[in-house]
């Protein structure tokens, strides 16, 4: 099973961090048609999210953007474009990196 692994550094703080993650939730529920649970933390929120062939999560702290997906077999040929879709997707949602 393929596992895409894609990581977000960002300076919006933890509050700000969960406006996206809400934004992102929505976009996953409607247009991907995702299943998703939250579990809000102290310092780190975590998002469970599943369909058919694809499964993982996205936790959220105050300084990154964490997502873990495993695809099915299936979605598993297609899993360079699908990264390519949700970096740019997560690129767009958080702006510009922070400069180091």
């Amino acid at each position: 099973m393929p596992e895409l692994k894609i990581e977000r550094a960002h300076t919006l703080g933890l509050d700000g961090a969960r406006l996206v993650a809400e934004r992102w939730r929505e976009q996953a529920e409607q247009d991907w048609g995702m299943t998703c649970a939250s579990e809000p933390g102290e310092a780190l929120d975590r998002m469970r999210f599943e369909r058919s062939g694809v499964s993982g999560e996205l936790s959220v702290s105050a300084t990154r953007f964490d997502l873990q997906i495993k695809l099915g077999f299936l979605l598993g040929a297609y899993s360079g474009k699908i990264e390519e879709k949700i970096q740019a997707n997560l690129d767009a949602l958080l702006g510009p990196a922070p400069q180091a």
